[in-house]
């Protein structure tokens, strides 16, 4: 049955905020458009560690400009907390074996639900291994994502593993408005494809229809 992630979250919040809780958190991060305004809206609850593992990211120099710009937000957003920075393995053969014969499947199908799964289900390792009192990813404020998967995933894991998953739908709110807006703020290198070589392969396509068009 589809859930509304956004009350589920509102009652956690409510939760923890009456009995004078301040969790810790590890955010599976994507990039930092998307995490801007995760950032901003959570901090105010949780003392949060963002966990910047994506294998997918392709090549490798894309991971690390991605990388270098989730820094650079962290210590430039004003932020009523210190935020810590976990900058996992970059392994992008785990993430080719991951989606092999699922190449030309559409974005948004089969290969990235894969690719949320292994993403999230290393962020629920890490939160067990040091003892976090919730995990979750700020995949869901793009509209491009699937929330339910994310956090029926999300879920799963979590049952495996012994850690609390914060459920969320982050694009509610205009969350995803939000982000856009923290963007251009903070000049954020904003991508146009998710990150594989599919998702760019995908946007190539997309560029070029577009202008054609247009023509």
């Amino acid at each position: 049955m589809k859930q509304n992630y956004q009350i589920i979250l509102n009652n956690t919040i409510e939760e923890i905020t009456k009995n004078h809780l301040r969790p810790t958190l590890l955010l599976h991060s994507c990039c930092a458009p998307c995490s801007s305004y995760v950032l901003e809206y959570l901090s105010r609850y949780f003392d949060i560690t963002i966990f910047y593992y994506n294998p997918n990211i392709s090549p490798k120099e894309e991971f690390l400009k991605r990388v270098n710009e989730m820094k650079r937000l962290i210590n430039e957003m004003p932020l009523n907390q210190k935020i810590t920075f976990i900058e996992g393995k970059y392994d992008s053969e785990r993430f080719f074996t991951m989606s092999k014969g699922l190449e030309n499947i559409p974005e948004g199908g089969e290969r990235c639900f894969k690719c949320y799964h292994m993403r999230i289900e290393e962020t629920a390792k890490a939160a067990r291994k040091d003892g976090f009192d919730f995990f979750t990813t700020t995949l869901s404020i793009s509209p491009h994502k699937n929330a339910q998967v994310l956090n029926e995933i999300g879920n799963n894991v979590a049952q495996k593993y012994g850690v609390n998953y914060l459920f969320s739908d982050f694009k509610k709110k205009n969350g995803y408005k939000r982000s856009c807006e923290l963007s251009e703020i903070y000049n954020l290198y904003r991508q146009n494809y998710c990150g594989c070589v599919y998702s760019k392969s995908q946007a190539l396509i997309r560029e070029k229809n577009s202008v054609n068009n247009n023509v």
